[in-house]
């Protein structure tokens, strides 16, 4: 008796629909991403994996169920992963910021098509893809805001608007997409540190101090100015 697997088992079929959703899901984000959601039609995305249009219904339902599942994919995903980052308490809210920095850089380096397509097609993104994509948005935001309030709380970044400083902290990372692309001069992982000193440099106390939380904190912070103040006059004009 043979013991050659079947060609037509479950198993097979499973890899094989798992190899054309996967190829179907990366010509759709090219497409989305070069042309926008609007301006892609179910047939590009057929020609494009080399199936017919009837055949592509037995993988997605439609163009929009298409995209819901991309924008979830990297949605969810990233606001699961700030939120794990912001909740850490075992690390200080400055290396916090770091870490959320450096990871959405990292993420939209390795996945510039994906987020490209997110901000090409925002405006064309249906209502309940729209409405998930708004509320995973929304999460990021608030995962940095906290961890702003935590930092201004506790003396490691100045007296700022925690989400000012988290809109500008996202400013920071949103256009990496467009100008990072794998085969360029700059590297990912120089990328992801400088951009992540620049997010803590915009937020952090002045001259890495911390700020002042008792009375002998204010004096001894009072001293440090005066001595400073001193040596500045003392030296020869």
């Amino acid at each position: 008796m043979s013991n050659k697997p079947n060609e037509t088992s479950p198993a097979k079929v499973g890899v094989r629909r798992g190899l054309v959703e996967q190829e179907i899901f990366d010509q759709a984000t090219r497409l989305f991403a070069q042309r926008g959601f609007s301006g892609t039609s179910f047939q590009d995305i057929a020609d494009a994996v080399g199936l017919t249009r009837p055949a592509l219904y037995h993988y997605v339902k439609s163009k929009e169920d298409l995209l819901a599942r991309l924008v979830a994919e990297i949605t969810v995903v990233a606001a699961t992963d700030v939120a794990s980052i912001s909740r850490r308490n075992d690390v200080s809210a400055t290396e916090r910021l770091r870490n959320i920095v450096e990871h959405m850089v990292r993420q939209q380096g390795e996945q510039g098509e994906r987020f490209r397509l997110l901000l090409r097609s925002e405006a064309d993104l249906p209502e309940s893809v729209s409405d998930s994509y708004a509320a995973n948005r929304r999460a990021v935001l608030r995962s940095i805001t906290s961890v702003v309030e935590e930092g201004v709380a506790l003396g490691e970044f100045r007296t700022v608007t925690p989400a000012i400083a988290a809109l500008g902290t996202l400013g920071i990372v949103n256009w990496v997409a467009w100008w990072y692309h794998p085969n360029s001069a700059y590297d990912l992982d120089a990328v992801c540190t400088e951009l992540a000193e620049l997010a803590v440099h915009s937020v952090a106390a002045e001259d890495g101090r911390q700020v002042a939380s008792t009375p002998l904190d204010v004096l001894r912070s009072v001293r440090r100015d005066i001595d400073r103040i001193e040596g500045l006059l003392s030296d020869p004009v």
